[in-house]
């Protein structure tokens, strides 16, 4: 099989995608496929408990935290979040770091006033912008905490009262962190999670009574939470997948995961640094674990390794169309010994020259 680096839909573990093909056809003895079980049935309820129930054991999150799957994608929440929680006469605070950032920025003002508290816009955002003073009265702040097209990556974040909300999309469950910290996180699967076509929310219950409009069942976090995310015909299937990463991180340990990630990073950051022909480009002490970005300095290199790394079954490496160059996306179901052998074709490839 090809060693898959693509920064979404992504690589997901062996194993799951073994137990997903494996239900398809016939979901734990049930007599039906898992693409035909009820939604509202005992034997979804018991997928969607188990996964709600993973989500905060692994976030080391209680029961004041609301587990909600949607549909939409990070696109949909860049609109939810201010829909629900900033009023029109309100400000909400945005650090803009990145495209999808700046899409969240752009969305917001739809519904209210906004105060950008720090950009790296002029850098081309190739690190992490620091922010002001959060002033007190703002309905809530927002950041991307790790920036797949430009390959930085938040490591320390705003302390102050005002509610924190962060698309977690491309790094959630990645490392360790004090998730309580936030009130609400947000991410699509199709990054260290599941599949496409759910997005994860999860929510401080006393965010719930926020709401600031009223608004249509489907676009009201605290409708869907009382519905337990079932106020329409879930994902089914991109939830079970879902769960079955769950089960699979678990197994592996958080602790475990964020050393493996960080080993992957580190392995790909230094052959990238001691190349002649490859640069990164996020500043050092802002790079990644997750989305290695880098590019060669002879633009002729660009599609002659791409091609290179193909006959040597590795894909998913091109850099995002608006920026070009060269991306790999580290994500949980990457081993070490994939990265190693990324590393050795980009050393091949060198010594070709």
């Amino acid at each position: 099989m090809l060693i898959n680096f693509d920064a979404g839909p992504a690589a997901l573990p062996k194993e799951v995608l073994q137990q997903a093909s494996a239900s398809i056809v016939e979901y734990n003895n049930s007599g039906l496929s898992i693409l035909e079980i009820p939604h509202r049935g005992k034997l979804f309820e018991e997928i969607l408990a188990e996964a709600n129930s993973l989500v905060r054991e692994l976030l080391e999150l209680d029961s004041d935290y609301e587990v909600l799957w949607l549909q939409g994608g990070g696109r949909l929440q860049f609109s939810m979040v201010p829909m629900n929680f900033l009023a029109p006469e309100a400000t909400a605070g945005y650090i803009d770091s990145g495209h999808w950032a700046s899409e969240a920025l752009r969305n917001a003002r739809l519904y209210g006033d906004t105060l950008i508290l720090g950009s790296s816009r002029a850098d081309k955002y190739t690190y992490i912008p620091e922010w002001e003073h959060i002033p007190a009265h703002l309905a809530y702040v927002h950041f991307t905490s790790n920036n797949t097209i430009y390959g930085t990556q938040f490591f320390g974040f705003p302390h102050t009262e005002v509610p924190l909300v962060a698309d977690m999309s491309s790094e959630l469950f990645s490392r360790r962190l004090d998730y309580s910290r936030f009130s609400l996180i947000y991410a699509v699967a199709q990054k260290n999670i599941g599949p496409a076509g759910v997005t994860l929310v999860v929510i401080r219950r006393s965010m719930l009574d926020r709401q600031k409009r009223v608004l249509p069942g489907i676009l009201s976090y605290k409708d869907i939470a009382a519905s337990n995310s079932v106020l329409n015909t879930p994902p089914v299937f991109a939830i079970y997948c879902s769960l079955l990463t769950l089960r699979w991180i678990k197994a592996a340990g958080m602790e475990a995961m964020e050393r493996r990630n960080r080993e992957k990073a580190r392995l790909l950051y230094e052959a990238i640094d001691r190349s002649s022909v490859f640069y990164g480009v996020a500043r050092p002490a802002h790079r990644s674990l997750m989305n290695a970005c880098f590019r060669a300095h002879d633009e002729r290199h660009t599609q002659a390794f791409l091609d290179f790394a193909r006959e040597r079954n590795i894909t998913g490496i091109k850099g995002h169309r608006s920026v070009g160059g060269f991306r790999a996306s580290l994500y949980n179901a990457i081993g070490i010994g994939e990265v190693e052998q990324l590393v050795q074709a980009m050393a091949d490839f060198e010594a070709g020259l």
